[in-house]
């Protein structure tokens, strides 16, 4: 059928023993990843603890068990009933994430808000403030923002922020802000930077979740795809400032669900590491309602862009 594929493209491999986090476990779902000395650290939503989690890996493949980093706080709005997708950067001896509280209710109704918390051994995290960092405002965003996906421009001096809004269940676009603090942040008058193609059946629906890199002057960004609400893929777009002039790569979806597959619904909420010989990249994939953790590699540095 147009638009659905099946498995990887453009040179990625999906490793044989995926999921690598879930099973047990229970939903496990939107990563951040950092580079350690021993090897990688990984942040994620732990729906069944309405939590955010963290594990440590030597090799990215086999994790340690879970430990809880930031839970649940009550609030009069209901705003951190529960945590999901984080986004964690380390600078100057801290680390900072930025995350979505979520309020639910009804049938997928509620909203979503951006906070931000610190921590000095990367597992223990204190919240700056009880109010969100960044809330719904423009019209696009509707009633949710999540998603952070946020780095440090050591050049610039700013920490910079994609973030997806719309939909509480899935979001609409991508928007982009910006902030010399963390807390304090100033969206783009041009939001969102990045939205649904509906040239391209893949991505007709939304395109939202993604994760962006800042490599040789360039951005690339991995983002997910949703064909209609349910079904999504993995793909990716590259930009000279990280706003305008997305450039897809000719080969989407990279990343596909398997049939039958513990992925065989839904491929989401990417996040890629160049590990100096190959590209690593984490998502969370769907059967059913259960979301587990795996991972695909792409050998070599180059990935396929026309013109590369």
């Amino acid at each position: 059928m147009e638009g659905f594929c099946t498995g990887t493209r453009a040179g990625w491999e999906k490793f044989e023993g995926n999921p690598v986090l879930g099973g047990s476990y229970g939903v496990c779902f939107d990563i951040s990843v950092l580079e350690t000395d021993g090897g990688y650290r990984m942040y994620f939503s732990w729906r069944t603890r309405k939590s955010i989690a963290v594990t440590d890996s030597r090799d990215g493949f086999s994790w340690s068990e879970p430990e809880i980093c930031l839970a649940p706080r009550p609030t009069p709005q209901g705003w951190e009933n529960d945590l999901n997708r984080p986004a964690v950067v380390y600078r100057e001896g801290i680390y900072h994430m930025w995350y979505t509280g979520q309020f639910h209710s009804g049938d997928r109704g509620g909203t979503s808000h951006i906070f931000y918390a610190v921590s000095e051994d990367g597992i223990h995290f204190q919240r700056k403030q009880d109010e969100p960092v960044l809330w719904p405002e423009e019209p696009w965003e509707k009633s949710s923002l999540m998603c952070p996906d946020v780095m440090w421009d050591e050049e610039e001096q700013l920490y910079k922020m994609w973030y997806s809004g719309g939909e509480k269940y899935e979001p609409n676009a991508i928007g982009y802000a910006v902030s010399k603090d963390g807390i304090h942040w100033k969206k783009r008058a041009g939001n969102p930077v990045f939205q649904a193609d509906p040239e391209n059946p893949w991505e007709q629906h939304k395109a939202a979740g993604c994760h962006v890199i800042k490599l040789d002057g360039e951005y690339l960004m991995f983002y997910i795809g949703y064909q209609n609400e349910d079904y999504a893929q993995i793909g990716l777009a590259k930009s000279k400032d990280g706003v305008s002039g997305w450039m897809r790569h000719p080969e989407n979806p990279i990343i596909a669900p398997d049939p039958g597959a513990w992925d065989g619904e839904a491929c989401y909420k990417p996040y890629a590491i160049y590990d100096g010989n190959r590209w690593m990249l984490w998502y969370n994939g769907r059967k059913g309602h259960v979301e587990q953790i795996g991972v695909a590699v792409h050998e070599g540095w180059e990935l396929g862009f026309q013109g590369d």
